[in-house]
């Protein structure tokens, strides 16, 4: 099939691969321009580079929304769109040209965690497996019949790093598979269930801000959602910021007020957390390393000289 493709950063780049060492031909790709924004920093390899590597037409848009594209597209002749980290809205009069429609493939299992940042959120939220799912575009973001869907488990001390690599690993794959279903003419994929649905986001610095009311568990998940190459979960300490880049669990009990630097327990500096830390019932959030203000990563023991007082959610 003639394949048109949407796509940006490391995702769209290996699904432009997979593409280009498929049996279709890649007619022409539409990709963003280059941003300065944090998480755009982040996983970028180029589609437009690869593409033009491989002699195919790029062109660069923030939007698909203007007669020069469509008339491009329209010229492109395609039997097919793929899209893949496509950061705007595309619209009807796009998704709707090519003959047998738009294959959009999103990295979470839909309808679950449609919108952005999906594996930041599953892993905050304690998923216990992650994935991608192939689907086609319609007027509503991330809604439309699923083609495809594949899975992957989160291990207990999964980052979000991790997850990123075992999810790449099926972009390419579900994309051409999914095309062969495409082609070989079905059109009875499954509809999803709406009332699963959840739409989430994007992050930015409030989404990474520790509030030590939330339980230990959930503040453990979040250092590890945001770690590097990601901006990393933040907190205060006698008025400064504080990057917690590596926690765990407490193994002991620590009663008290959330926030507290309470006791040193192995590598780490337990912190007590959850709202019904009074009770004497909660883990404390184990520190292990931190990075000041200035960019110094220090472990916990080098930085915490002496225990007491408080880490806050602001200054």
């Amino acid at each position: 099939m003639r394949v048109v493709m949407f796509g940006f950063q490391t995702w769209g780049h290996r699904t432009l691969q997979a593409l280009l060492a498929s049996e279709h031909e890649v007619v022409l790709v539409v990709t963003h321009p280059k941003g300065e924004g944090a998480y755009e920093k982040i996983w970028s390899d180029s589609v437009e580079d690869l593409a033009r590597e491989n002699g195919v037409e790029v062109l660069i848009r923030e939007r698909p929304e203007d007669q020069e594209l469509l008339d491009a597209l329209k010229a492109a002749d395609p039997d097919v769109i793929v899209a893949c980290n496509w950061r705007t809205w595309i619209p009807p009069q796009v998704f709707a040209l090519p003959k047998r429609g738009t294959l959009n493939v999103h990295d979470s299992l839909l309808p679950k965690y449609a919108g952005f940042s999906p594996l930041i959120w599953a892993l905050i939220n304690d998923e216990k497996e992650v994935g991608v799912t192939a689907h086609m575009m319609d007027d509503t973001l991330d809604a439309g019949d699923i083609v495809l869907q594949r899975s992957v488990p989160v291990g207990p001390r999964d980052t979000t790093a991790v997850l990123f690599e075992k999810t790449l690993e099926l972009f390419g794959p579900i994309t051409v598979d999914g095309l062969a279903e495409i082609a070989s003419g079905r059109t009875d994929f499954v509809k999803q269930d709406r009332s699963q649905a959840s739409f989430f986001h994007k992050r930015a610095e409030e989404d990474l801000r520790i509030d030590f009311t939330w339980t230990a568990e959930e503040l453990d998940r979040l250092v590890r959602a945001q770690c590097a190459p990601y901006p990393s979960a933040f907190c205060f300490h006698r008025g400064q910021r504080l990057e917690i880049i590596e926690a765990d669990l407490s193994s002991e009990v620590y009663g008290g007020t959330p926030g507290r630097i309470f006791y040193r327990e192995g590598d780490g500096v337990a912190i007590v957390a959850g709202a019904e830390a009074r009770r004497g019932r909660s883990k404390a959030l184990l520190v292990k390393k931190v990075r000041t203000a200035d960019g110094t990563e220090l472990k916990a023991h080098e930085y915490f000289k002496n225990m007491g007082g408080y880490l806050t959610s602001r200054p």
